[in-house]
């Protein structure tokens, strides 16, 4: 329920200083080194924990819209703010509306939608006050039939804003209808939240909203002056991909593969994600490259993930990936030989889509599974 999640939270969510304090209380505790099964096993454990060098990175100059009044900003400790900002390109929304399955009478959800307009507006963005269809209040019972019927009283809606019921596990089945079924951009917000609701929540939800129809918030400064090495001397693309299998001892439901590309150079802000269903248990992604023949013309025809997150690239950006790095998650240090040598092959293949062929160099990072990695606590 709400109030373990949050104890949980609460209780990872701890300061290095405090967690240092919390080990180092909990080896005392322990007393490692009088046990006798760890001194049946040869293993002794210090009651101080090891120094390692380390230095801190400077963060990175973001710059913002130029009508703003801070139109750049360094990040304090991983955290900054839209004070005195806007976006650096504000999405245009202009067919809304906003389902309430929650308890909140809907004369408070009108005028939060009303204060969440004023603050996309206020930021950056062109959002019209008005929604399409009338705000409405629905049943939690019948949430697939809501949606569905505001998607057809509203056509070519640009973004749904859902007010989740109070009872919580309703958010999958939303995201499911609304991105699945419908192809609506969603906006999901928590009852209590709405109720609650501050300047810097508006400006938070202003923020994932303007990402989801197409803008952008910020960018970094370097990436517009070309000074990030390996990325912006030449079009430069990056790949994220995994695969998620079912848990154990079911063997009718599929593995699910999942491939990321950038879409914008030299920003590499805004990301185009392709998924697709394979046999189940299946490491290495069997739709990353595909081709088939034309059944009419009797030539082949390319196809699969790479194929169609290049050509996003490429007309998005107008150039053609001068520099592909791809970084490949879950591979265990059994299967990366393998995984490497056929998703390579498949990349390059990818590649031949463009007239007279690619050659870009291709850089994979991969980030084995932690099951064999040991530590003390």
């Amino acid at each position: 329920n709400e109030k373990q999640v949050t104890g949980i939270l609460r209780a990872t969510c701890e300061r290095p200083r405090d967690r240092e304090k919390s080990i180092l209380k909990m080896v005392e505790h322990n007393n490692y080194s009088a046990d006798k099964l760890a001194q049946e096993f040869g293993i002794d454990v210090t009651d101080k924990m090891v120094n390692v060098q380390a230095r801190v990175l400077p963060p990175p100059m973001l710059k913002y819209h130029e009508s703003g009044k801070d139109k750049a900003c360094a990040p304090s400790v991983g955290q900054w703010n839209m004070i005195g900002k806007k976006m650096i390109n504000g999405g245009n929304v202009q067919r809304w509306t906003c389902l309430n399955f929650s308890r909140l009478h809907i004369d408070g959800v009108k005028r939060f939608c009303g204060d969440l307009v004023k603050m996309c507006n206020a930021i950056g963005m062109v959002f019209n006050p008005m929604p399409v269809v009338e705000i409405l209040s629905a049943s939690a019972n019948n949430i697939e039939g809501a949606l569905k019927h505001a998607h057809q009283s509203a056509h070519n809606l640009q973004l749904l804003i859902v007010i989740l019921p109070d009872v919580t596990g309703h958010y999958g089945k939303v995201k499911k209808v609304c991105e699945t079924d419908l192809g609506i951009v969603s906006q999901c917000l928590k009852p209590d939240k709405v109720e609650r609701a501050n300047k810097q929540y508006f400006e938070n939800v202003a923020l994932k909203v303007n990402v989801k129809v197409g803008g952008r918030n910020t960018a970094l400064q370097q990436a517009l002056t070309r000074q990030i090495p390996l990325v912006t001397d030449l079009p430069t693309i990056f790949f994220g991909a995994d695969v998620t299998h079912p848990a154990a001892g079911d063997d009718s439901s599929p593995s699910i593969a999942a491939v990321v590309a950038s879409m914008d150079w030299p920003e590499i802000t805004k990301y185009k994600a392709v998924v697709s269903a394979q046999l189940p248990r299946q490491e290495i992604i069997q739709d990353l490259y595909c081709t088939g023949t034309d059944p009419e013309k009797g030539t082949p025809v390319h196809s699969g993930m790479m194929r169609e997150l290049l050509v996003s690239f490429f007309q998005k950006t107008k150039h053609k990936p001068s520099r592909i790095i791809f970084y490949r998650d879950g591979v265990s240090e059994g299967q990366f030989a393998q995984v490497l040598m056929y998703e390579m092959d498949a990349i390059r293949k990818g590649l031949c889509i463009f007239a007279g062929g690619l050659s870009a160099p291709c850089d994979i990072c991969g980030c084995p599974e932690k099951a064999s990695h040991k530590a003390l606590p």
